[in-house]
């Protein structure tokens, strides 16, 4: 099974079909900001590292876009706390 991570600009989140169903980032964008609301992955799929894989690729294509990085998600700042290159609070 392959492990795209897709961006679907209408809903504003990031997507990884994962075995038993979609994970999903979501982001509300504002300004020059992402602002990341809500990670979810299938309760199945938990602890197999989905998670840390759609919020990895949705910050960095975030970045790649050149847009700030706002964790509001309880995951997305721990993710971010772990990977420091993510941190744009001092930007």
């Amino acid at each position: 099974m392959t492990m795209d991570v897709t961006h679907n600009a209408a809903e504003q989140r990031y997507e990884l079909a994962a075995e038993h169903g979609m994970a999903i980032a979501v982001y509300r964008q504002q300004g020059d900001a992402r602002i990341f609301t809500h990670t979810e992955v299938p309760p199945e799929d938990e602890g197999k590292g989905i998670g840390a894989r759609i919020v990895k690729a949705a910050l960095e294509d975030t970045r790649k876009q050149g847009f700030k990085i706002v964790p509001a998600c309880s995951f997305v700042v721990a993710y971010v706390r772990r990977h420091p290159e993510f941190d744009d609070s001092g930007r």
